[in-house]
């Protein structure tokens, strides 16, 4: 039978000794212990999992499915046991070998790849993950992700840390063959009563802080078309099938469709959203304020020029906090 104790991950190494050199004797010889010592820790392996792992009768003596089984996982736990104390080391000076980031889509577009090529020599792997600031923000709580840009800041949560990078007034964008300007909320209404308007998804943090606002203003629009993306979005007013509300960063992501869409900033919308750096808190601190300073700086000296090339007045509408890389809330 079985029993309930832990596996002996020494006697797992053995095993897999004896796997790769095809005999006792010569595990024995890698791993610098009597032929009998190994034999003893096998069977101790066969009796504290309650399967036969070495057919005895053949030469070389060859595994049971049982014994392929242990091989295969034992040798990836092997090797993680293997960088376990480099990784351990790495971890008390903040640096975290092996990182998962959630970008929440608009900045994966435009920041993205900048933000990843400066993370890359911090790092020893990394893993990035894009999609919906909600998507993102459950993955972070589940541990699945380490580290998180989103506009969602997760203000319910008490066990994490965050940074707000900057924040971006939204803005309207119609179809280029529309000539009327849209300057206050009655231009709104008044274009919501000419065009359809073409909405971001609202199981997205964006989409539902634009319906929650525009409903706010009592500027009520049919339901006719959603989209998970500020590209299809914009290509669709482009296409001139409905207006549409935007931010600097969702419209940067579109930027093939710029020539052929009106841009309205208009004040008197009073929107906006703020981008966010998260982390489960006391975790991995000095990289987290690390990513916070490389982000801000990607924004700064990325993002920001490429929004006053378009020469819009788009720019205008991104402010950055006074606070530092090294405060958080």
């Amino acid at each position: 039978m079985p029993s309930n104790t832990l596996i002996d991950m020494y006697a797992v190494q053995v095993f897999i000794a004896v796997a790769e050199e095809g005999s006792m004797s010569g595990a024995a010889t890698r791993m610098g212990i009597s032929q009998s010592g190994v034999s003893q820790m096998v069977r101790q392996l066969e009796e504290e999992l309650g399967v036969i792992l070495v057919d005895r009768s053949t030469r070389p003596l060859t595994l049971t499915p049982f014994g392929v089984a242990l091989r295969n996982r034992g040798s990836v736990l092997n090797e993680e046991i293997l960088h376990l104390k480099a990784q351990v080391v790495d971890a008390g000076r903040g640096v975290k070998p092996d990182l998962k980031i959630g970008l929440v889509d608009s900045f994966a577009a435009t920041c993205g790849s900048a933000f990843t090529k400066r993370l890359l020599g911090k790092v020893s792997q990394l893993s990035i993950r894009t999609g919906l600031s909600p998507q993102q923000g459950e993955s972070l709580l589940r541990r699945d992700l380490d580290l998180i840009v989103t506009s969602d800041p997760l203000m319910d949560a008490n066990d994490v840390i965050r940074y707000r990078l900057f924040s971006e007034k939204y803005f309207v964008i119609t179809p280029a063959e529309v000539h009327r300007n849209i300057a206050s909320i009655d231009d709104i209404r008044a274009m919501a009563n000419a065009l359809p308007v073409v909405r971001f998804n609202r199981g997205s943090q964006v989409g539902q802080q634009i319906e929650r606002h525009l409903r706010s203003l009592k500027i009520r629009v049919p339901n006719r078309l959603e989209l998970d993306n500020a590209d299809a979005l914009t290509s669709m007013v482009a296409e001139g099938i409905g207006w549409a509300v935007t931010s600097p960063m969702c419209f940067l992501q579109a930027s093939a469709w710029w020539d052929k869409v009106n841009v309205h900033l208009t004040p008197e919308l009073g929107l906006e959203r703020s981008l966010y750096l998260v982390a489960r808190r006391n975790e991995y601190g000095a990289f987290f304020t690390d990513a916070c300073e490389t982000a801000r700086e990607v924004v700064l000296n990325s993002f920001l020029p490429r929004l006053q090339a378009m020469g819009n007045g788009v720019e205008t509408l991104v402010s950055f906090d006074e606070g530092n890389p090294h405060e958080y809330f």
